[in-house]
């Protein structure tokens, strides 16, 4: 009796693992639909060959507003003829500059329709790297496929599951119980409708 008890609790702690496993590997793939950027693009050849600088391509506006991911005519105005021999930057002119379509690229960084994040009082004021949120982008040679939580419809990366698979250390999400960690190291203390809009 004594062995069938022991053979059977084996059997669950096994059972238990192998279900355990099996929720860890596939819990991401039913809860993220993963999609590949548009361009193969490579920041780190930008940075190194072409000596650009991140707010070379991800600008301010004039208002002060952030623009983002950069528009075909920011990419056009250096791509408007192939400037490698490489298959994608030729893809990349056959594609999209020469037809003038716009590459439909996927945000990392998008945040909730409610949520109001000043670029500019973070990166000019606050003296911010941009690495600090982003995490070490600038050294990559691809881009990450896109991993669109199915539920939210937000990137994975503003979770703190996705920083750390986007180089940064745990605990840099873009969440908002990080930008609140982070205010209170700073010792800014803020109102809800600050960022809340």
């Amino acid at each position: 009796m004594n062995a069938v008890k022991i053979r059977g609790k084996i059997l669950f702690l096994a059972g238990m693992l192998i279900a355990l496993g099996g929720g860890w590997v596939g819990f991401p793939h039913a809860i993220y639909r993963s999609r590949p950027q548009p361009v193969d693009f490579s920041h780190q050849v930008h940075a190194d060959k072409a000596g650009a600088k991140c707010d070379d391509c991800h600008a301010f506006r004039a208002d002060g507003t952030f623009a983002g991911i950069p528009g075909l005519d920011k990419c056009a105005g250096c791509h408007a003829a192939p400037m490698g021999a490489t298959a994608a930057e030729k893809n990349f002119i056959e594609q999209y500059v020469t037809p003038n379509r716009e590459p439909e690229w996927a945000s990392y960084a998008r945040q909730p329709e409610n949520v109001y994040f000043p670029h500019l009082a973070h990166v000019k004021r606050g003296q911010i790297a941009c690495e600090t949120c982003h995490g070490d982008e600038g050294a990559a040679n691809t881009l990450r496929p896109y991993q669109q939580d199915r539920i939210s419809g937000y990137s994975r990366d503003i979770w703190k599951i996705g920083a750390t698979r986007a180089g940064k250390p745990m605990g840099h999400g873009m969440k908002m119980a990080d930008c609140v960690d982070c205010h209170r190291r700073q010792g800014l203390a803020h109102s809800c409708l600050d960022c809340h809009k």
